[in-house]
């Protein structure tokens, strides 16, 4: 039996159910039912029924959604990170070392965590995400991802060669900048006790600099012991920029604990580097004491270039920022008064009835703690004996140092026709995208501390993954700004700025995003993380109809228009 449609001239067709037969050897046919008055959808199913098919009347019914994987954030960075062709800087053929470092660079980006817990992440059992089936490494288990990682750090000469060629040349503005990371563990023959960052002084540490091109693009990154000296670092940035990246000539820009007069001597001059960084403060105040620095240069003006005698072939600009001024003012107020509660305990201690705190080493020690804590022991006349113990303010050091609130002097090597006093500011204040990265690395994105691993080379290995997956959202950022609270127009924020010493601004755009919480497009604005976590909820279904159970497929979820215009930004697919 058949569903036939006869025509019938002005009106509408007929719908006909027909039987076929043979008859005398001829095909014949003959009309069963005239179905002309059933609604098309009822006609349609018993055409399918005829055809041997199945007639499903609800649809919930029809299939079977089996399991679904957060897929469109890792569509979203991966495919940034292959348009990036990082991949091919890492190794430019394919193989399954390369697949496991470029998803431990994913997996650093949209789930930071251990070694061992990445690997479940990928694995085909765990289904936290598509990744190891995206790159074909399913399999793959905590001793393939060191194995990977002892694979990667052979190659770290050569990836940070690419980068260097790609972001840095000759002329170029070098920032460089160090930090330290704490360690769970005291294995790690880097790991050493030094001036921690983390506030963790009880923990061991690896030091721990950054190399960024003139816009803070990560470019190389070196581990060093964590009881190593900022300064003592940067002879070994210098040789890497002269002899591994072949940068004839470069300027460094570091900071004022990194940049010292021994490192000028020592290195940066020999090797004909030009630099940018700042005075000290008992550089700054032996200046005004001399008269070299007059304060009254800033009654009309927040930044003039000086001279002294103490630097004769340096360039100095002097700059003021009251905003500054009034911040340390804040600070050290603040800090004085958290000071002098703690130091009343003492006193109260010392001056009570029932066992009173005696013997002037006891209260010394005690008071000694206090005021080094928050280092404000400068400003704080003690008189402590035996048997009693007060303070008093320091009012004229106080008073000294306060005149000297919101002063800054930049430093450079670098000749007026080369460099405007401005841009020497503002090229200096562009060490805040180093620490920016610092940030990200160790703290908001990536989550590089605390360190668990007890071998040196799987120590430079995580550290060098990290660097290679903030390369990956440097650009990730860039590209999402319009949709993220990040500013993304840079060149208006620049003409809002009256002045390089005045703290930045950001523009007008940037300032609707942030109190409407939208885009111009009505779209909700983003953090990196909730876009991240927006993206994830893209999902790839797998699914099985339950008329043709052997057909199974795939089918990615349905971005929303928020999530397409992300993904429209970064020029990438949902098929990777």
């Amino acid at each position: 039996m058949y569903i036939e449609s006869v025509p019938n001239r002005s009106s509408p067709p007929a719908i006909l159910l027909r039987e076929s037969f043979r008859q005398d050897g001829r095909v014949c046919k003959r009309t069963i039912a005239n179905l002309s008055d059933w609604p098309m959808a009822k006609v349609n199913a018993l055409k399918a029924v005829l055809a041997g098919g199945t007639v499903i009347t609800d649809l919930e019914d029809a299939f079977d959604i089996i399991r679904s994987r957060p897929h469109g954030h890792v569509a979203a960075v991966l495919g940034v990170l292959r348009q990036l062709h990082l991949d091919d800087v890492i190794e430019p053929h394919r193989c399954c070392q390369r697949d496991l470092v470029v998803g431990m660079i994913v997996a650093r980006i949209i789930s930071p965590r251990s070694k061992l817990a990445t690997a479940r992440g990928i694995a085909d059992e765990s289904l936290t995400s598509t990744l190891g089936e995206t790159l074909e490494i399913q399999n793959a288990d905590e001793d393939a991802l060191y194995s990977a990682m002892d694979w990667l750090l052979e190659r770290q000469g050569k990836i940070e060669e690419a980068l260097a060629q790609r972001h840095l040349h000759d002329g170029t503005f070098v920032l460089y900048d160090v930090t330290s990371t704490y360690f769970e563990g005291k294995a790690c023959p880097l790991a050493k006790l030094g001036h921690n960052r983390d506030g963790k002084k009880d923990k061991l540490q690896v030091v721990v600099g950054l190399l960024c091109d003139p816009f803070g693009r990560p470019v190389a990154v070196e581990v060093f012991p964590g009881n190593t000296g900022d300064p003592t670092t940067l002879s070994s940035q210098v040789n890497k920029v002269k002899e591994r990246f072949g940068i004839k000539r470069a300027i460094v820009v570091a900071d004022r604990g990194l940049i010292t007069d021994a490192r000028i001597r020592e290195d940066l001059k020999p090797e004909h580097i030009d630099w940018i960084s700042a005075l000290r403060a008992p550089a700054i105040r032996k200046m005004v004491e001399s008269g070299d620095l007059q304060l009254t240069l800033f009654d009309t003006k927040d930044l003039a270039e000086i001279t002294s005698s103490d630097f004769p072939d340096e360039r100095l600009v002097a700059c003021f920022n009251p905003f500054l001024s009034e911040k340390r003012a804040r600070k050290r107020e603040s800090l004085l008064v958290a000071t002098e509660k703690k130091l009343d305990k003492i006193v109260d201690a010392a001056g009570r009835k029932s066992r009173p705190l005696t013997g002037k080493d006891r209260i010394g020690i005690r008071v000694g703690k206090v005021i080094d804590r928050a280092k404000m022991g400068k400003h704080f006349k003690l008189f402590i004996d035996d048997k009693s113990f007060r303070y008093e303010r320091d009012l004229d050091g106080i008073k000294e140092e306060a005149a000297l609130d919101g002063i800054y002097v930049v430093r450079t090597s670098l000749k007026r026709p080369d460099l405007p006093a401005d841009e020497a500011v503002a090229t200096y204040k562009h060490l805040s995208d180093v620490e920016r990265a610092f940030r990200s690395i160790k703290t908001l994105d990536l989550k590089i501390r605390p360190i668990y691993h007890h071998l040196e080379d799987r120590v430079r290995a995580h550290v060098l993954l990290c660097m290679l997956a903030y390369y990956v959202e440097w650009h990730l950022r860039e590209r999402l700004a319009p949709i993220l609270f990040d500013d993304d127009d840079k060149i208006a924020a620049l003409q809002a700025r009256v002045s390089p010493v005045a703290p930045a601004v950001v523009s007008p755009s940037a300032q609707e995003k942030a109190a409407t919480k939208r885009t111009p497009e009505g779209l909700p604005v983003h953090s990196f993380q909730t876009l991240l976590a927006d993206l994830a909820t893209i999902c790839r279904n797998r699914v099985r109809p339950r008329a043709a159970p052997d057909a199974e497929f795939d089918m990615n979820t349905v971005p929303t228009t928020s999530q397409q215009h992300a993904l429209d930004l970064m020029r990438v697919s949902l098929k990777v």
